[in-house]
């Protein structure tokens, strides 16, 4: 199965490091980061799980809950959670699925064959509070993921949701955003963006952030 922007997530129910999990229902009214993961104890996802760890007050500002995959059982995971936490100076405040049949691994098609026949690639999934797919990345297993950009991308996704904007290359939060070129009555952008902008070009509106 091929997962597409805007598809609706595969619900699942499978078993986790905290127990049996209903995915849309664990999600309940939140974000959530869905990211996989080739194997247990190894070490590039060990110093990922640990940076999830760590950025969970970031993720809780944005409400986003975060869940890892492995194909490896639950039980396995509790000795990997343990070196995690002992060598990334962290706590592990979030599940990881217990993907023992491949069933998540396929519903979002996480095993590329000409990568590996069994362990799945660092994908990862950014859905939103309507189950919604909103970003797919999808890694080599021996690159570790930019989790800044993670977050910068989720930042950018809630803003354009509240407001109609986009953001340009680079951009952080804070920074200046553009006015979408489905917005062309004067009247509207002066009422939307009480700020102003500015136009280098007719087609490239750059305002201050609405909402700072």
């Amino acid at each position: 199965m091929t997962l597409r922007l805007g598809d609706t997530a595969p619900d699942f129910e499978q078993e986790s490091s905290i127990g049996r999990i209903k995915f849309h229902e664990w999600i309940d009214d939140s974000w959530a980061v869905l990211f996989s993961h080739p194997a247990d104890y190894t070490p590039v996802c060990t110093t990922e799980l640990g940076m999830t760890a760590k950025l969970k007050s970031e993720f809780d500002k944005r409400n986003v809950k975060a869940i890892g995959l492995s194909v490896d059982p639950a039980a396995k995971h509790t000795g990997w959670i343990k070196d995690i936490e002992e060598t990334q100076g962290c706590t592990v405040a979030f599940p990881i699925i217990a993907d023992e049949d491949r069933k998540v691994a396929a519903l979002y098609d996480m095993i590329h064959p000409n990568q590996s026949e069994t362990m799945t690639v660092r994908s990862l999934f950014v859905i939103d509070p309507k189950k919604k797919v909103r970003l797919i990345l999808t890694y080599p297993m021996s690159t570790g993921r930019n989790f800044d950009e993670v977050l910068r991308v989720i930042d950018a996704l809630q803003l354009t949701d509240n407001y109609t904007v986009a953001t340009p290359a680079n951009w952080n939060d804070g920074g200046d955003v553009i006015i979408p070129l489905t917005i062309q009555d004067e009247a509207v952008i002066k009422q939307k963006f009480p700020k102003g902008y500015t136009a280098p070009r007719p087609y490239l509106r750059i305002t201050p952030q609405p909402n700072k």
